[in-house]
């Protein structure tokens, strides 16, 4: 049986408009999938609903299929989708009056299920797994919406379809969650957001969308289309297959899979061979994402000028605190000034001051009144970078848990007919994390230089837990970096993880050691003041640190 070629066309409500387009025409292709919803965008998505209850899905896939569901339907490429967010029957609807309008004729399927009746919440759905998309597509849907599943079902359903795995098949529906993990992204797979981005050939400009091609025991081949930008090496897939994971344990709604177990190998030009990933049987329960609204936010910044910059930032504390109260305000002093610098800019720090408050009244005009106020009596030089504006609500996201057998996990074929997926049968407790502590390694000679020249690193959010995984480039940088690189010394050079909970393990195939620091973004994404509030660029911010390298290791290509 040939491959299944599987291509993904966006990795999140806001991804290149163009790309289902040049997805379709780029290259031959089974399935082309678009993955929209974060956990912030899941927030946004509640709102919309709230002010509007047709609404909840992703318009922007209605505009980027007007112009290309015909080329689809006529070259036989399979569309899925969690573009239906909180309302997947009212985005198929409107599939349909949109194939009406065109002239095409086309066979809808959707899943439902994962919204959960939470009186408390804006948002509480379940993520679930793949069987319900296979369903749809084995009763020959053209076209698959999906609300809440996972992030890789929309790569395993149609690979389920393809091939007949059932859920014994472990070991294979582990392999297509690899595969479907390392696309969901999009571009990030084949060079976007990648450490080592001046390697590429054409340096980051345009990177492609990637293409899975998915073989019958779960082992694929990640590439992409002829002529398109970017790259795909073993580099650039242990990027992405690091990125917003946990432990060795990938938990799942249909597989646990053993990202300790994935081999790479470069196959060829842009193609990269994923193959001896081994499953275990998923937990008995599914994770469910829950938004709620937080409260009201605002924020103002002032510029401190020259000299006496933490007196300057003292005065403006005690003014604002006495103004509006200290409940809610957080300040942070940004030191971007140089000494005996020959511009403003350069002789200036940043102070960013928020405001959260369940008043909207007190988190808007009057704190943001208050700041403005200071402009002519406060410290020398005073300025602000934002004019005064009102609040904004923001939203808290949780992580819950429900058993399997407890969500009504629904297919709706073509036809209308309502299809109930069952749980697995076979269930397992997910391993207890264990410390992936090694020995330290003796460095021997050592030379002052940053961290990025030997590693790469790729760090993003999950809830308020931050994820950063860090790979060595060579056999030998490995051996050195899993030995130095502890939580410990995690905590020296990136200080506001000392205080928190942080998880480390190894994943020895990859060179790579993965941290998961609990609580780096408080109550999630929505709610973050951080500077940094997905933390997207810690990865960057540690290899931007100078340390003690060993002097016979050196800069260079892979090996």
């Amino acid at each position: 049986m040939t491959a299944l070629r599987v291509g993904n066309a966006s990795g999140f409500y806001g991804d290149r408009l163009s790309a289902w387009r040049e997805m379709l025409d780029g290259g031959e292709l089974d399935v082309l999938t678009g993955d929209y919803l974060a956990e912030l965008t899941m927030l946004i998505l509640g709102r919309d609903r709230m002010r509007d209850p047709s609404l909840g899905y992703a318009k922007t896939f209605l505009r980027q299929l007007e112009g290309t569901l015909g080329t689809a339907l006529e070259r036989g490429v399979r569309l899925v989708t969690n573009a239906g967010g909180l309302n997947p029957a009212g985005l198929a609807a409107a599939i349909g009056a949109l194939a009406d309008r065109l002239g095409l004729t086309v066979r809808i399927g959707y899943v439902e299920g994962d919204a959960l009746a939470r009186p408390d919440a804006l948002t509480a759905n379940a993520y679930l797994g793949a069987f319900g998309i296979a369903a749809c597509i084995d009763a020959g849907a053209d076209v698959v919406v999906t609300g809440r599943v996972t992030d890789a079902s929309l790569v395993v359903g149609p690979a389920i379809s393809r091939f007949g795995w059932t859920r014994d098949d472990l070991d294979a529906l582990a392999g297509a969650t690899v595969a479907g993990h390392l696309i969901e992204c999009g571009a990030q797979v084949t060079g976007g957001n990648f450490s080592f981005f001046t390697e590429l050939p054409d340096g980051g400009h345009r990177p492609g969308f990637p293409v899975a091609e998915i073989y019958a025991d779960g082992s694929s081949v990640l590439t992409k289309h002829p002529g398109t930008g970017g790259a795909v090496t073993v580099e650039t897939v242990t990027a992405q297959l690091l990125y917003e994971v946990g432990g060795p344990a990938y938990l799942g709604p249909d597989v646990v899979t053993r990202l300790d177990t994935v081999e790479l190998a470069q196959e060829g030009p842009d193609r990269v061979r994923v193959s001896g990933v081994r499953g275990t049987p998923p937990p008995d329960t599914l994770k469910v994402g829950v938004n709620n609204l937080g409260g009201f936010r605002n924020s103002m910044t002032f510029v401190l000028c020259g000299l006496d910059i933490p007196a300057k930032a003292a005065l403006v504390r005690g003014q604002l605190e006495e103004a509006v109260g200290k409940e809610g305000l957080e300040f942070t002093l940004a030191r971007t000034d140089h000494p005996d610098a020959a511009d403003t800019e350069a002789a200036s720090a940043l102070l960013h001051v928020h405001l959260r408050d369940g008043d909207k009244a007190r988190a808007g005009r009057a704190f943001s009144a208050a700041a403005v106020e200071l402009a002519l009596a406060s410290y020398p030089g005073c300025t602000l970078t934002t004019l005064p504006g009102d609040a904004t609500p923001y939203g808290v996201f949780t992580a819950d848990a429900v058993p399997q057998d407890a969500v009504a996990h629904v297919a709706v074929l073509p036809d209308g007919t309502r299809v109930p997926i069952a749980p697995p049968a076979r269930t397992a407790a997910p391993p207890a994390y264990e410390s992936g502590a090694a020995p330290e390694f003796d460095a021997g000679p050592t030379r002052r230089a940053p961290l990025g020249e030997l590693v790469g690193a790729r760090s993003g959010d999950k809830g308020g837990d931050a994820n950063l995984g860090v790979w060595a480039r060579s056999d030998a940088t490995w051996a050195w970096l899993r030995g130095w690189l502890t939580v410990a010394r995690l905590a020296e050079l990136l200080p506001e993880t000392g205080p928190l909970t942080v998880e480390r393990h190894e994943l020895p195939n990859l060179r790579a050691v993965n941290f998961v620091i609990r609580g780096l973004l408080g109550q999630g994404v929505a709610a973050s003041t951080r500077f940094d509030p997905q933390a997207k660029a810690l990865g960057e911010l540690l290899r931007s640190r100078i340390v003690d390298l060993p002097a016979d290791l050196t800069p260079g290509v892979p090996s």
